[in-house]
């Protein structure tokens, strides 16, 4: 079992706050805070959500004290816990100034056959409200009608010849691949910084010199 110290060090290798962790963990911010100092003595079913947000993360526990961040690149991941990751870690990298998010073959409609509405209400609020300064560009299909991101993000089209549901998704030193099946979700992470880079700069050429504006 992780102990009250793996917990607060993993918090400060990511810069998490106790109300970071409550979020990923589906948890309140009281109880982490009560886990921490001691007050309140967690079951094992909440150790296991904290754990489980870590993992998520790359977070690796050793021992009975130690804790490390995992260094390998690739990671699959399915489901609807893949979906929320990816928007985690989407929403952690918006709080930092100048960050861009880029995403190529936006499927807006499909968002919520993964999480919740309500849960995805709830981090389009939570984008909504940051005060920093970052970019969000999604390129969708033609004729795409959904843009529940519109309030913070900017949306171009790809025509439809061009456009196929294989989500690719660039921030920071991370790209996620994002494959629709008819059963399944199935994304691929990968973080690494030049693959990232490369990304970003296709990204771009698509961005200003194929997608189109709605306006248009």
């Amino acid at each position: 079992m992780i102990t009250i110290a793996q917990i607060r060090a993993a918090r400060a290798l990511l810069n998490w706050s106790q109300s970071d962790l409550a979020e990923f963990a589906g948890l309140s911010q009281t109880g982490i805070a009560r886990i921490e100092n001691g007050t309140n003595k967690p079951n094992s079913r909440t150790i296991d959500k904290i754990a489980t947000a870590f993992d998520h993360a790359d977070i690796e526990f050793i021992d009975d004290s130690g804790v490390k961040k995992r260094m390998s690149e690739v990671k699959i991941l399915h489901g609807a816990d893949a979906m929320r990751q990816m928007f985690n870690e989407v929403y952690q990298a918006a709080k930092d100034d100048n960050v861009e998010i880029c995403m190529f073959n936006g499927v807006p409609s499909r968002l919520t056959e993964w999480v919740s509405p309500e849960w995805f209400e709830m981090h389009t609020k939570r984008m909504s409200a940051l005060n920093t300064d970052f970019k969000y560009k999604i390129i969708v299909r033609k004729g795409e009608i959904s843009r529940p991101a519109s309030n913070y993000a900017e949306y171009k089209f790809f025509p439809e010849h061009l456009f196929n549901e294989k989500t690719i998704c660039i921030f920071g030193d991370k790209v996620y691949f994002r494959d629709y099946t008819k059963e399944n979700l199935r994304m691929v992470r990968i973080e690494q910084k030049e693959i990232a880079k490369s990304m970003k700069v296709l990204f771009d050429i698509a961005w200003n010199s194929v997608a189109e504006d709605f306006s248009s």
